[in-house]
């Protein structure tokens, strides 16, 4: 569902009025659809009192996140843990972490009768997200921020975290799943669904790559955050530096490699995820480069040789997967992600398989970038 059409399903008083219950003692000024995501429905709430700070309010989407108190539980976790880190540790530079805020009987979530569950989280003030990154500048400030939260969490134990979504980022299950889909028929074909269907098929040893390097004892469990896309970014409007990693509903223990590559992904693709034109996608190398450079400037001090060693099947795989993963929903009637129109995940879908020959056509060029930057 698009952001800006979010007061269509919901009511704007029972908003304000879930809003208020965060805020008891300062009375709602006005409230509006926030951000541009495709899972839960968000909202900026302005309090009357200038001096107030305004706040986010979410609706999480239950039938994605079916264990919510555990998805609070974690981001707790999270905050509290990076929280005390940065006081022992100071950084140089200003970093900020969403605060979970609380209702008057002290709880950090509001459930309705009809069991809708709202949260709410604080805004960080003077900042902005981009869906495409405008300068290299930018694209290292990207790398930074995943860094700097690896940096932050490699000592949280990752069993403190609970397993909000089983199978998230365990890439043979949404093969499996897509298999399941494939099997019960009732496909409309199409030149573009036959070519994701042979797309999918050629590539299928790609979805057990990562999880046999951990099976194998190569690469640890450790803190992700799940969905390092760029717009999960949050820079300073004045000095352009990145402050905040935002969207921490997938934070749990996994592989940081799905975050890599998931950052990879999204910030070396100038077209965006929702262009069009999925014929014309590329992967920027120089990109690439620029994200890599201010990642390892600040998690380098727990990588390991076979960590460098997955850098590249781990944009490979995390393309494939999240190209599986709307190409599978497309077939199965867009049941998960919010579509705009019918073909959405479809085109959703080529746009990330695209995306995926381009990085396989510059293989050589991207594994000596990682060379180069160790």
């Amino acid at each position: 569902m698009d952001q800006n059409n979010q007061f269509d399903k919901f009511d704007r008083l029972k908003i304000i009025e879930i809003a208020q219950k965060f805020s008891p003692q300062k009375k709602v000024a006005d409230i509006q659809p926030f951000g541009s995501g495709n899972i839960n429905h968000t909202f900026l709430v302005s309090l009357q009192e200038s001096s107030a700070k305004s706040f986010i309010l979410q609706r999480l989407n239950t039938k994605v996140f079916r264990e919510p108190k555990l998805v609070m539980q974690n981001m707790r976790t999270y905050a509290n843990h990076v929280h005390d880190r940065i006081q022992n540790s100071p950084l140089d530079r200003r970093w900020d972490v969403p605060q979970v805020l609380h209702t008057q009987q002290g709880q950090d979530y509001w459930q309705t009768e009809s069991d809708e569950f709202w949260r709410s989280l604080s805004f960080i003030a003077d900042s902005q997200s981009y869906d495409v990154m405008e300068s290299i500048e930018q694209v290292r400030e990207v790398g930074y921020a995943l860094g700097t939260f690896h940096h932050l969490t490699s000592d949280l134990a990752p069993e403190r975290l609970a397993d909000t979504l089983e199978g998230f980022h365990i890439t043979p299950r949404y093969f499996r799943q897509y298999e399941e889909v494939v099997a019960k028929g009732n496909i409309q074909r199409s030149p573009e669904v036959d070519f994701c269907l042979k797309f999918v098929s050629d590539r299928k040893g790609l979805a057990h790559i990562l999880e046999d390097a951990k099976a194998a004892g190569k690469l640890p469990l450790r803190t992700m955050h799940g969905d390092p896309k760029v717009n999960n970014i949050l820079f300073d409007r004045q000095t352009k530096l990145s402050v905040s990693v935002i969207d921490l509903d997938t934070v749990k223990s996994g592989l940081v490699h799905y975050d890599i590559g998931d950052c990879l992904r999204s910030g070396c693709n100038p077209a965006g995820e929702e262009t069009e034109q999925w014929q014309d996608v590329q992967f920027d190398t120089e990109l690439c480069q620029g994200i890599l450079q201010g990642y390892l400037s600040t998690a380098r001090s727990f990588l390991t040789e076979y960590d460098y060693a997955y850098i590249y099947d781990a944009v490979r795989v995390i393309t494939f997967e999240l190209g599986l993963r709307f190409f599978t929903d497309y077939l199965a009637g867009s049941i998960y992600f919010q579509v705009k129109y019918p073909e959405h995940n479809l085109l959703r879908s080529l746009v990330q398989f695209r995306l995926l020959e381009s990085i396989e056509a510059q293989k050589s060029v991207i594994n000596k970038i990682i060379r180069d930057i160790k």
